[in-house]
């Protein structure tokens, strides 16, 4: 993780240089003290995360060890785990400046749940977004689901989370998932003209006026979202993620039961 400064402008590299910029619990840590080191920042009005030049994040890390061993523990100690992402996204949506999100390539499962916790996303003409946590058998946590819901609408919603379409830069721009097309290799130089104009308007003005839209249009998302890292251990839980997470490694398809 490496924040740069340009003036009122900082810029959040994530890049784990795996290959796949997964989303490891020392990775979501980091995520969110990288948003909340902002919190007492009063010269900073426009924030861009960004991940590698060949994409954004392939999604939770489903090897990490310490993810692995979270979820064998007492269920005070699981349930403590199992918040870890939501609260990532909770603080990227709490950072008062203008957020951005420069997305080259893959946006995956909690990449993309990171993403529309944020204010503007951009994203390459290559760029495809997907939600394929059914195909796992578990359940879209981390307040994403209003959060998408919000953006695409119910129907459009319930092709991306219940059905886990792939939806490409051209679809996610008209059903409102992203707001910008770049060249692939530029959405780094699209998201920075962003910021430079919420740079050039008067700071605590423009803060005031993002903390009120934020009010209005996520007045109802923690009555909505606020049990689904519970839905989530009951999910991961199942026979059925067993074998979506075991048919996954396998490659192969599963055959679920409803076990």
């Amino acid at each position: 993780m490496r924040i740069e400064r340009h003036g009122r402008i900082a810029i959040v590299h994530f890049d784990r240089q795996d290959g796949r910029n997964a989303l490891s619990m020392r990775a979501l840590r980091e995520l969110t003290a990288a948003a909340r080191s902002f919190e007492h920042d009063p010269d900073v009005s426009a924030v861009i995360l960004t991940g590698t030049d060949q994409l954004f994040s392939l999604g939770a890390d489903l090897r990490d060890p310490e993810l692995q061993s979270s979820r064998t523990g007492r269920l005070s100690e699981r349930r403590i785990a199992s918040q870890t992402g939501g609260k990532m996204c909770r603080a990227w949506e709490e950072v008062e400046p203008l957020t951005i999100v420069a997305i080259e390539g893959w946006c995956v499962g909690g990449g993309a749940a990171l993403a529309v916790s944020c204010d503007l996303r951009v994203a390459s003409s290559t760029a495809t977004l997907y939600v394929p946590e059914i195909e796992r058998g578990m359940n879209l946590s981390w307040g994403a689901v209003p959060r998408i819901t919000r953006l695409v609408g119910p129907a459009r919603a319930k092709r991306v989370i219940l059905l886990a379409e792939r939806v490409g830069a051209a679809a996610a721009l008209q059903w409102g998932l992203i707001d910008e097309i770049a060249e692939p290799g530029q959405t780094l130089k699209a998201a920075l003209a962003l910021a430079e104009r919420a740079a050039s308007l008067p700071p605590v003005q423009a803060r005031m006026i993002k903390q009120s839209i934020n009010a209005n249009a996520h007045a109802l998302d923690r009555a909505i979202s606020h049990s689904d890292f519970d839905q989530f251990m009951l999910a991961t839980g199942s026979g059925d993620y067993a074998e979506g997470v075991k048919s996954f490694f396998e490659k192969r398809p599963p055959n679920y039961s409803g076990a």
